[in-house]
């Protein structure tokens, strides 16, 4: 497949145009997306997406952008997803700089390279010179970052891709990263809320900060598995108005990781106890007569676990492209859209756009496009191998 004339001529075109493609991935970089508000990116992708002469350009209820490239046959699509959303506020300036050969800009590789790779693809397959077997949906997904909770993944696979054949999911930069285990997480919010006071004249009042406080240092002397590696992070804590005020609530956020869902629901109970024994601990300090804490323990985030078999077509296609470009194959677990087809039963990886890039999720973050067209050859070649070209 790799040395098809077709095939030859595709890379040849990306290599040719690869300074428009990274044209469009600032461009798709400049244009703000926080997790909740990627319309203004949808609308590009979709103008794209009609330009390049796709079928069925619509946006659905989560806010996804879909298109199809029709194939010869009338089969179960190949999905190919990047994700819209990127994890700064609008107070953030988008504007990307270069400086040297290397671009500076918050969310130019996560996902700017991904949705510019996403592109490229699309324009390579275009049902002439390069048509497959199995139809194509290109997808730009919504919610995929922190509190997003993967939500455009999770009502396009619920929905209109529920019957797809294999899912490929282009996040980030890079061109041996193979994602093939789902790593799944658990995001809970604690919250304490008590009546609150002066610090001197209302001392004994139960503190919500301190239950807080009480419960992440509890937290902390959970004993976690090695194996699989699970993680436990208190990563955000706040309350009160006035250093010289009892607070009248207090918080933490707690971030779990595991590839494990049994781990996740052993140490799932382990959290909510840590969080009622903060609560616990402050009323039972309390004075006589004053109002007891309540504790409220919500759920944030629910990413699910899975793996695509080592052994499974896909897979090996992505390891053979890989090969074929002259990287060595990495098979890896993270989190990312391809939780959700995972978890679901439908075969899925998560693979870079080509290029190197670093500083994810800072303002500083970076990426470098040396070698980035072959990583596009990279991704359109196991496209072509699943959807069989």
């Amino acid at each position: 497949m790799w040395r098809e004339p077709s095939m030859v001529e595709a890379r040849q075109r990306i290599d040719a145009q690869h300074h428009q493609i990274v044209q469009q991935q600032i461009a798709i970089s400049e244009i703000a997306a926080p997790t909740g508000e990627e319309g203004d990116r949808g609308e590009w992708i979709a103008q794209r997406f009609r330009t390049l002469g796709l079928a069925n350009v619509r946006r659905d209820k989560a806010g996804n952008v879909i298109a199809r490239r029709r194939g010869f046959a009338d089969t179960a699509p190949v999905v190919v997803c990047a994700h819209l959303d990127t994890v700064f506020p609008r107070t953030v300036p988008v504007g990307v700089r270069q400086e040297g050969a290397v671009l500076i800009g918050p969310g130019i590789g996560d996902n700017g390279r991904g949705l510019a790779a996403m592109l490229a693809i699309a324009e390579a397959i275009d049902g002439d010179r390069l048509r497959t077997r199995a139809p194509i949906d290109f997808v730009a997904t919504t919610g995929e970052e922190g509190t997003g909770n993967l939500r455009g993944a999770r009502y396009l696979f619920e929905n209109a891709a529920r019957g797809a054949c294999a899912a490929i999911i282009v996040d980030g930069p890079g061109d041996e990263r193979i994602v093939t285990r789902a790593l799944g997480s658990r995001r809970y919010r604690i919250t304490y809320r008590g009546q609150g006071g002066h610090s001197w004249t209302a001392f004994g009042t139960p503190n919500p900060v301190h239950a807080a406080a009480i419960a992440a240092a509890r937290m902390t002397s959970i004993r976690l598995p090695t194996s699989p590696r699970t993680t436990l992070s208190v990563s955000r804590m706040g309350g009160g108005l006035s250093v010289n005020a009892i607070p009248g609530d207090g918080w933490i956020e707690v971030d779990l990781r595991s590839s494990s869902t049994s781990v996740i629901e052993l140490l799932d109970r382990e959290i909510r106890a840590a969080g009622r024994f903060g609560a616990a601990d402050q009323n039972e300090r309390r004075d006589p007569g004053m109002l007891a804490l309540s504790c409220d323990i919500s759920v944030i985030g629910d990413r699910p676990c899975g793996e695509t078999s080592r052994d499974h077509a896909l897979v090996l296609a992505a390891a053979e492209s890989t090969r074929l470009i002259g990287r060595t194959p990495d098979l890896v677990e993270a989190s990312t859209d391809a939780n959700v087809p995972i978890s679901l039963g439908i075969p899925a990886i998560a693979i870079g756009g080509g290029g190197r890039g670093g500083n994810a999720h800072t303002e500083t973050e970076w990426y470098e496009s040396t070698g980035g067209a072959a990583g596009i050859s990279r991704a359109l070649g196991i496209v072509l191998q699943t959807a069989s070209l």
